[in-house]
């Protein structure tokens, strides 16, 4: 068996940033491109995955367009993730198996430094995607063809992926946090030049790197899109690995670190009040996001940022109250007051 190169923990934690991004704050002229490759590589970073790789594994092998290569990243896993990718690395040439020291537990910000460690053994082939998926996921066989696709229809299309589906039940649903505008991390590709753009994936001491990343791509004058038919088949629910308050208080936590417009946040939790745990996962999500107001946490992004996404957010906000107007009968719509007639 092949032994894997060990990355240690101090390397990670001090992993410089793959790419620069460009300057953000006004708004740049992507680069087009329209040279017809449909080439991409993959990066995986997994932390005691295996119960759950190997399905991810079957899918990525199973793709009418496979990737040029495909870098597993083991985060420091403890189980039996690193005997199982070295032994499907050693049958299939275009997967690379790497393995990074650091402390054990999960975290965010290692998953991020993991995939940039991982990302240095592109360096040696030319492609035009770049991309990521999670170790406890599958899509099918044509969903990398069909993603790329969408790029080739819009040439300023930076970051696309498509929707992810949760078992309920005994079947495969689609999140009800899912939308067209907010492009997950779970199985997405990156046009190699947005990614340049953007300086790869940050790392993040809550996570949001899929946030993030698209975030910038925007101000960067960067498309992205979400397509809800491709599917992403995740195995294991949202927040089960650090149990689901836990993970609630994080993304509340997130949301502040990223500069997240108080109302937008508002109007988030409420919305999920009916979920599981009813009325206490929205609290807590929501206490999370108001603690550090009260602890003067600094955020990790720019002032351009944070205005970018709340002038995004609000109008998000006011489309939805546009909707909802058009939806009453005329009678209950709100009117605008009328002049005074001028006096003659």
């Amino acid at each position: 068996m092949n032994t894997a190169p060990v990355v240690p923990a101090s390397a990670i934690t001090a992993h410089p940033l793959t790419m620069k991004p460009a300057p953000m704050g006004v708004l740049a002229q992507p680069i087009r491109s329209d040279s017809g490759d449909k080439s991409y590589v993959l990066l995986t970073a997994a932390y005691n995955e295996e119960h759950y790789i190997e399905e991810t594994l079957a899918s990525v092998l199973s793709q009418t367009l496979p990737p040029r290569r495909w870098v597993i990243v083991s985060d420091g896993s403890t189980d039996g993730t690193d005997a199982l990718v070295e032994r499907y690395a050693k049958d299939h040439k275009f997967i690379r198996f790497l393995r990074v020291s650091r402390p054990p537990g999960r975290n965010f910000r290692f998953k991020a430094l993991a995939l940039r460690a991982g990302s240095e053994l592109l360096e040696d082939i030319p492609y035009s995607y770049i991309g990521n998926i999670d170790a406890d996921v599958s899509v099918g066989p044509r969903y990398f063809e069909d993603l790329i696709h969408y790029f080739e229809q819009d040439p300023i299309l930076g970051l696309a992926a498509g929707f992810v589906y949760e078992q309920w039940r005994g079947e495969f649903r689609i999140r009800n946090i899912d939308r067209v505008h907010s492009v997950c991390h779970a199985a997405q590709l990156v046009r190699r030049e947005c990614y340049a753009a953007i300086g790869g994936y940050a790392a993040l001491r809550y996570g949001g790197e899929d946030w993030h990343a698209q975030t910038s791509a925007k101000m960067q004058g960067w498309h992205v899109r979400a397509v809800p038919t491709l599917k992403i088949m995740h195995h294991r629910h949202t927040g089960a690995a650090e149990g689901v308050l836990r993970d609630r208080f994080r993304l509340g936590r997130l949301a502040y670190s990223l500069g997240s417009h108080p109302l937008f946040e508002a109007i988030k939790s409420l919305r999920l009040i009916p979920n599981k745990p009813l009325l206490i996962g929205a609290l807590v999500r929501f206490m999370g996001f108001v603690s550090p107001y009260f602890q003067a946490e600094s955020r990790v992004v720019s002032d351009q940022f944070v205005a970018f996404l709340r002038n995004e957010q609000r109008e998000r906000i006011c489309s939805s109250l546009r909707h909802v107007r058009s939806l009453l009968p005329k009678s209950w719509r709100p009117h605008a007051p009328r002049k005074p007639a001028r006096q003659a």
